[in-house]
Order: structure tokens, then sequence, then C-alpha cells
């Protein structure tokens, strides 16, 4: 078998990738990016310190977030908040603002995003500020 990608296989190992801040308590691990040769989605983990929560955000595609360890709660515009629990999975509609929350204040939070697009943005809802994910993970 044969491929037209000018790309390799590769298989990441979050244990030994560079985290970035933030924010709020969360430091993010990118995982399946562009720079790997990713054209249609993109993942990563971000852990959230004890009682940590990132700011209401939303994106311009699709996402999928699932909760690897610890206690969660999923807040939506619009929506009834729904608290998570191991292994559960969110599925999120494009432009949706929203955002996850630690419940413990003694134990930290991870979660597996997706996004279905590789140019995914991040929009805080707040300011309107709009920017790239993958360049959020720059430096």
């Amino acid at each position: 078998m044969t491929s037209a990608t000018a790309y390799s296989p590769v298989v990441l190992k979050p244990d030994q990738l560079k985290s970035h801040d933030r924010g709020g308590g969360a430091k993010t691990i990118p995982l399946v990016s562009p720079a790997i040769g990713a054209s249609t989605f993109i993942n990563g983990i971000t852990e959230f310190g004890p009682s940590a929560a990132i700011a209401f955000h939303s994106h311009n595609c699709e996402e999928s977030v699932m909760l690897l360890e610890g206690n969660a709660i999923l807040e939506m515009e619009g929506h009834e908040s729904v608290v998570l629990k191991k292994h559960d999975t969110t599925w999120l509609p494009a432009n949706l603002s929203h955002r996850f929350r630690n419940l413990s204040d003694t134990e930290s939070m991870k979660i597996l995003w997706i996004y279905a697009n590789a140019q995914a943005t991040r929009k805080l809802t707040e300011t309107g500020e709009t920017r790239f994910v993958y360049a959020e993970h720059k430096g």
C-alpha cells in the first residue's frame, strides 16, 4: 500500500511534550496539529488545577471533549450546566459559548479536546478576541 502524503505517522507521548499556560489555572499539551501534518482536526489535553476554570469562549467548528480525570462541570450559554464524570464525552456545536470548570478544590482535572477543523479558533465571549487554537501553543 502506498500513500500520497508528505507526512509520516506520528505517535505523541503527552508526558514528553511541552505544556502551555492557558491562564486561570489551566495548562494545555497540544497533540495532533498542523505542525505534524493534520489537515482536518486538532486535539490536545488540558489540565485544570484545583478549582480552576477557563473563560467562556466559542469555536468556529464542532468540538468534542472527554473528561480523562477528576470532576468537572460544563457550563454553556443558554443551556443547563452538566456535571461530568470520568470518560463522559461532549459534543458542542460551533459558536456555542461554553467553559469547563474543575469542581474539586484539592485535585486536578484533565480533558481531551478535539476540534473538527485544523484551523479552529477560540473566541473569548467577554472580549470578542479571536485567535487560532494552534497559535496559542507556540513559543
